[in-house]
């Protein structure tokens, strides 16, 4: 495992589960009163410039919100069209639920190159707000059905999901949506 981040997790690891979900805010309901995660983070609509999805660009867009139960954050992304995209792949061939885990590392694109030499493929990637792009994995032997993402563990990144972490901490419940700022 490489250093940590700021909200306790290691580059290297898993610092994210997330979850395709039909309705966003009822989403973010449940796992607040029934699995003590929040406050949640909300961004109401992402499609960035350049995204491809399968080799090809996508124009699907969804909402996220991130929030943290202990050190993993949890994301909901809920699509907001019918756009061809890793969302609307998961939904049709198993429903709504787990989509990924997420892998923070250093530099996206080398860690993928070793992913890929391990059997996996690209199935999507996006610039992200925080610095850098995601990378949607798929294949190798994982266990879980989904996709593996790698995060860019940016300074924007660390400072960002470190501030929704300490948000989390002792969170009285107070403000349980919050803007994606």
């Amino acid at each position: 495992m490489g250093r940590m981040l700021g909200f306790g997790q290691a580059i290297g690891g898993v610092i994210q589960t997330a979850f395709v979900v039909e309705d966003v805010r009822a989403s973010i309901a449940h796992f607040q009163r029934d699995c003590a995660a929040g406050p949640f983070f909300l961004l109401d609509h992402f499609l960035s410039d350049g995204q491809t999805y399968r080799g090809a660009q996508s124009t699907a867009d969804v909402a996220i919100a991130m929030g943290f139960v202990g050190h993993m954050q949890i994301e909901l992304i809920q699509p907001l069209d019918e756009n061809p995209s890793v969302y609307r792949e998961t939904i049709g061939e198993r429903g709504y639920g787990f989509h990924h885990f997420g892998v923070a590392c250093e530099d996206v694109d080398a860690e993928m190159a070793d992913y890929v030499a391990r059997g996996y493929a690209l199935a999507f990637k996006a610039a992200v707000p925080t610095g850098g792009s995601v990378a949607y994995l798929e294949g190798g032997n994982m266990a879980a059905p989904g996709f593996l993402e790698l995060i860019p563990a940016t300074a924007g990144m660390d400072t960002h999901f470190t501030a929704m972490w300490q948000a989390a901490q002792g969170w009285d419940g107070s403000d349980p949506v919050r803007p994606f700022a």
